[in-house]
């Protein structure tokens, strides 16, 4: 195994590399703040009279989004006012999502450490400390979470803010698998509804039907697994049929009124039957 030499190196005097490619590469795979599965929503996203928000990030599947401001050397209060006055504004724009705050600066001192979990215990805020590494003639970022989010509760989604993807999108999100099972589920929808197809979205994969959107069920194909989620009323009975059927039930969405069941590839051959019956459910509520 050959030994590589790195060095530490300090962004804010380097006489190429800045804050925007910074925010560039943050862009390209979210996944490197370690924060989760989270996709760009935006970026240099204006705000009124409060100049423009460095990165606007959300995750796959809350819906949380993140605000996002990233400085180069070392934090200060303007990079704190101006994360929180950011947060602030898009809360109150998109109350129905759960924001939090994200500081990114290559030096957080221990007195701003300090401040900012002051601020934690009312304002969702994050700290992440970026270290970049000169290796050879290349550059690596690594970034720490040095003060984290309190726990707060999950949010629901807002269907009518969705972007739109396409397929080659979640080809490269999820796997060959989830989307064969996508594909598979569509089919058994549309025995009875044949115009029925799907809609991909940036967060999730939903039906259209005439291409008006018809979401009584919409599809989040993962990796390993596929989220389905139906319309169907919550009863005791259909929480024990599908329980005892070992089905991985996550708890049920009670203002969208959803059903949510992650599905891996043998769930899906070994429980097609009772699938198909689920989805016929969703289909019947929706037509009625």
């Amino acid at each position: 195994m050959r030994f590589v030499k790195h060095e530490r190196i300090w962004l804010k005097d380097h006489p190429e590399l800045n804050e925007k490619w910074i925010q560039e590469r943050i862009a390209e795979d979210p996944s490197i703040l370690g924060l989760g599965d989270l996709v760009l929503k935006d970026k240099e996203r204006t705000q009124p009279r409060a100049g423009r928000l460095d990165l606007l990030l959300q995750d796959a599947d809350t819906d949380r989004r993140y605000e996002v401001e990233v400085q180069l050397g070392r934090t200060d209060e303007s990079h704190i006012i101006r994360t929180i006055e950011y947060w602030d504004i898009e809360r109150k724009r998109y109350p129905q999502y759960d924001h939090c705050g994200v500081i990114v600066a290559e030096d957080i001192t221990s007195r701003f450490l300090n401040v900012i979990g002051l601020f934690n215990n009312t304002i969702p805020l994050i700290a992440i400390q970026m270290n970049s590494f000169r290796i050879g003639d290349q550059v690596a970022l690594v970034f720490n979470t040095v003060l984290g989010e309190l726990s707060r509760g999950l949010v629901d989604e807002d269907e009518e803010v969705q972007e739109s993807a396409d397929r080659g999108y979640w080809e490269s999100r999820a796997s060959k698998d989830t989307l064969g099972m996508t594909d598979q589920l569509l089919a058994v929808l549309q025995q009875w509804d044949p115009k029925l197809e799907l809609k991909y979205n940036k967060f999730y994969i939903g039906l259209a039907k005439d291409g008006v959107s018809d979401n009584f069920v919409s599809f989040r194909p993962k990796r390993a697994f596929l989220r389905v989620e139906a319309r169907v009323a919550q009863s005791e009975e259909t929480d024990s049929q599908l329980e005892e059927a070992g089905l991985d039930l996550m708890p049920y969405d009670k203002k969208w009124g959803k059903y949510r069941i992650r599905l891996t590839k043998a769930d899906l051959a070994k429980h097609e039957k009772l699938v198909a019956e689920f989805l016929k459910r969703a289909h019947e509520n929706r037509a009625s």
